[in-house]
């Protein structure tokens, strides 16, 4: 990590940008044509990813519990993505979650500056993924932080600016901590596997939690870019708590991007690249980005479960077989994330390129 000391270029915030009243968005943020949010994308009406309600499935009606299993085991291998309702995190947590990021992005910039972060670790206020200088970049500005392994824990790198802030971020990770947990148990049963299976091949409970907190101001010109562009998450599995009000995110299905529409109090749940390898490709990691608009702003909290950094990850011998055999190399997601943290969101090029030839 020693070439990742700091960024290639004088940071911008994009908030800044914003806040000026710009006609027109600097060139550095002009995607290429095929990459534009109105290309071959779908906004209707009838389409949304699975909404799934986690409120049985563990009563004791078994029958009700099996199709629970079935509708995230079809979501995992159709969709990548699934929203989850009655999840068990409380809602009043996640909206004053919420709030708390929502006040930081507005607090005064020498506030914001004092948590500028480095490509280094990532961890603190930044605006720009990946060291490739002259890259095009996105209009967002994020805050992110780790809540796991311990040792990286560091509250001194977490935001104070309300009395409760640190509080509230803290039990906030820990109840998804929780709910990723039995997500977890769910995906290894519907692999066939004992519930256990794939936590362990995670770390056990030494795992990595962290927090990627999304900022996407107007946009004067948002037909031109992106708030963050198209890319598969390189971890184990994203818990995203959206903006309640005001759309963006859009998945790519069969060659379409859907809008996804939020439910309210819900998660947008997605599989990462490490359970994809995992699975040898039964839990599909997909494609994703984010759109802005011209009159609302976005907020959004991204919380990745991810394996122990130093373990190899590569598909499970029991999703091996013969006709089946393992399409990836082993790797440690220390490896594995120096790719996206060199070149920025880039689709799912990291693990396409990973397949072994059939």
């Amino acid at each position: 990590m020693n070439k990742l000391q700091d960024w290639p270029e004088p940071i911008v915030r994009v908030q800044s940008l914003s806040d000026s009243g710009i006609p027109l968005i600097p060139e550095r943020y002009v995607k290429p044509i095929l990459q534009r949010p109105t290309v071959n994308s779908t906004a209707s009406n009838d389409v949304n990813i699975p909404v799934i309600d986690l409120a049985r499935l563990y009563g004791d009606d078994h029958a009700l519990r099996a199709t629970i299993l079935d509708q995230i085991s079809i979501a995992c291998r159709e969709w990548g993505f699934f929203q989850v309702i009655n999840h068990g995190v409380s809602p009043q947590l996640m909206d004053r979650a919420r709030e708390v990021w929502r006040q930081f992005f507005h607090s005064p910039m020498e506030v914001k500056q004092a948590y500028a972060n480095t490509p280094k670790t990532y961890e603190g206020y930044g605006s720009r993924l990946g060291v490739e200088k002259g890259a095009i970049l996105d209009w967002s500005d994020y805050y992110f932080l780790h809540y796991l392994p311990l040792p990286l824990k560091d509250y001194n790198k977490w935001p104070a600016i309300t009395a409760d802030c640190r509080a509230v971020l803290d039990e906030y990770g820990k109840q998804l901590v929780e709910l990723c947990g039995k997500l977890m148990k769910v995906l290894s049963i519907n692999l066939g596997l004992g519930e256990e299976k794939l936590q362990n091949a995670f770390g056990g409970e030494n795992i990595g939690a962290c927090l990627r907190v999304n900022f996407y101001p107007k946009c004067p010109q948002p037909d031109l870019t992106l708030g963050l562009s198209s890319h598969s998450d390189p971890g184990g599995m994203t818990l995203l708590l959206p903006d309640s009000h005001v759309p963006g995110l859009q998945v790519r299905k069969d060659g379409n991007w859907i809008t996804v529409k939020p439910v309210p109090h819900a998660f947008i749940v997605n599989i990462g690249d490490q359970i994809q390898v995992l699975s040898n490709a039964t839990c599909k990691s997909v494609e994703h980005r984010v759109m802005v608009n011209s009159s609302e702003e976005r907020l959004s909290l991204a919380f990745f479960y991810n394996p122990r950094s130093d373990i190899p990850i590569e598909p499970l011998k029991e999703l091996v077989a013969p006709d089946r055999p393992p399409l990836y190399p082993a790797m440690t997601f220390d490896e594995y994330r120096l790719f996206i943290r060199m070149k920025g969101p880039c689709g799912k090029s990291q693990v396409e390129s990973l397949k072994s030839p059939r």
